[in-house]
């Protein structure tokens, strides 16, 4: 494997991670939120 082949590929790996850490990260303020409210009523 060439290294531009391999730099190529560890930068899509690492934008796929950190697109994955910022929905899930969305997604657990959201429950929280959720839970919160819940608590509420």
């Amino acid at each position: 494997m060439s290294s531009k082949k391999a730099m190529r590929q560890a930068q899509k790996q690492a934008y796929a991670k950190h697109r994955s850490n910022i929905t899930n990260s969305r997604f657990r303020t959201k429950k929280k939120f959720f839970i919160k409210n819940k608590k509420k009523n």
